[in-house]
């Protein structure tokens, strides 16, 4: 049964997505040998567990364990819950993912460009940030802390870099505790960064509510309809304070991600139409957000 839905999905979108895997894996590798190890900066997420395990390893059992093989062993479980929770094949490139990054990071040998904290916490988080980003953005998960961060978010609502920054408190606070203070107020400006060029990147999770005052409601209702699957609330006999003509008023939501779409909707349908957007609404009830599998 595995074997027929992998032999049914599009070649374009297995290659598409597994592109999206190798150039995630790189600039994690990049952000982690780069900036993180040199500048003893602990990342967001599985990866700065594996950075902390891999540190605490040599003092605990003799030997340095590499964090590639902390941050492959980290994820394990997690792939049990994506797989329940998310979707199968999502999980499956996930594993891919992760695998990638842990090779990329095993075999890419560390190079100190500079040991400035602050330096390699900006670059190594922006770096780190725009790998997460992307990934998502094309429907992939970097694995550890993503995995829980987008099960999280959809039954709260909470963008993705919110919620991981809420979890990274505790990485934070390990690096303080078991190294140094010093090191958790650079791992936070990492985290930081990170968590921000994440929202930056993943606009599907930003959600905008769209007013439309238009005179053809018919082909404006289609249109959105026939590219978009969302929901419109219809107001007719609406009337303009200055020439008290009758329009019909159209409300729905969409994210980031969607505007180009509805840009193009309403330039063909009614480019004579009124519209207003509010950025970062809040939405209670149902909202459909395309499967990530």
């Amino acid at each position: 049964m595995m074997k027929k839905r992998i032999e049914e999905w599009p070649h374009h979108d297995y290659a598409t997505r597994l592109s999206v895997a190798v150039v995630y894996a790189f600039l994690a590798a990049i952000a982690v040998n780069f900036f993180y190890q040199p500048g003893h900066i602990y990342s967001s997420g599985a990866t700065g567990f594996a950075q902390i395990l891999t540190t605490l390893s040599h003092r605990v059992v003799g030997f340095t364990v590499p964090v590639s093989i902390t941050l492959f062993l980290i994820n394990v479980p997690l792939f049990f819950l994506a797989w329940f929770k998310i979707g199968h094949k999502f999980t499956i490139f996930t594993f891919i993912t992760v695998f990638l990054t842990s090779f990329f990071i095993h075999i890419i040998p560390q190079t100190t460009l500079t040991t400035d904290p602050i330096i390699c916490a900006i670059f190594g988080g922006a770096i780190m940030g725009v790998g997460i980003g992307f990934a998502l953005k094309n429907g992939l998960s970097s694995g550890g802390l993503d995995i829980l961060s987008i099960t999280i978010r959809k039954r709260t609502g909470t963008s993705v870099g919110s919620i991981s920054i809420i979890f990274n408190v505790i990485i934070m606070l390990m690096a303080g505790i078991l190294f140094s203070w010093q090191y958790m107020f650079y791992s936070a400006l990492a985290i930081f960064m990170s968590g921000k060029l994440t929202d930056a990147l993943y606009t599907k999770q930003r959600k905008m509510q769209v007013m439309i005052v238009t005179k053809c409601p018919e082909r404006v209702i289609n249109g959105i309809q026939d590219q978009m699957r969302r929901g419109i609330t219809i107001i007719n006999e609406a009337e303009g304070a200055y020439k008290h003509d009758k329009q019909t008023v159209l409300f729905t939501v969409v994210t980031r991600f969607e505007l180009p779409v509805l840009e193009s909707i309403m330039r063909e349908n009614d480019p004579d139409a009124f519209v207003s957007i509010s950025e970062n609404v809040r939405i209670m009830g149902r909202f459909y957000e395309e499967s990530m599998d």
